[in-house]
Order: structure tokens, then sequence, then C-alpha cells
């Protein structure tokens, strides 16, 4: 989305690098999120979901910066970041669950 952005509209070169290394660093966070999540559950680990837990708040403000903040915001930005935060709300909501499972 961000190249397609970058090629359509006039971007400034002052925000194009600051944007894609935040959507870089969003990547890293999601894989790291996304393998201490099935690690801690597969596992039945605190631990690791917790860890996971904390990840999701980063990546919720990343996602609120490419929601709010970017340098432009598109319909399907819009869409595509409603529909993340949706989704990392109810997956806090079942790592709190399986937490609360595995501790007792």
């Amino acid at each position: 989305m961000i190249v397609y952005k970058s090629q359509v509209f006039s971007y400034p070169d002052d925000f194009l690098a600051p944007d894609l290394a935040l959507l870089f660093i969003m990547a890293i966070l999601e894989v790291l999120r996304l393998y201490l999540g099935s690690k801690g559950n597969l596992t039945e680990e605190e631990a690791p979901l917790g860890l996971s837990l904390v990840i999701t708040v980063g990546s919720v403000i990343l996602s609120v910066y490419f929601l709010v903040w970017q340098t432009y915001v598109l319909k399907a930005d819009v869409i595509i970041n409603a529909v993340l935060l949706f989704t990392y709300g109810l997956e806090s909501v079942l790592k709190v669950i399986a937490i609360a499972a595995f501790v007792s």
C-alpha cells in the first residue's frame, strides 16, 4: 500500500523513510508476536503468552499510527487497520483467558 501511495501521490521524501521504517518494525513485531503467542499456546506456558501480549501493545500503537498519523491515509488503510485493531482486541482477550487457564 505504501508503494502505491509513493507512486500515485507526491509523497514527501522526508516522510517516506520514517513510514517505511515503522512498517518494517511492525512486520518484525508481528512475526515475533505470532511466534511467541503460538509457542505459549502450544506449550501452555504463561511467559511467552504474556510477552506476546506486551508486544501486542506496540503493534496496536503502530496500527493507530498508520490509521491516524500516516502521511496519506486512504479508505483502504482505515478498513485494514480497523480490522487489525479488532483482531488485536480479540486476541488480547483470548490470551488473557488462556493465561488465566494455564495459571490455575
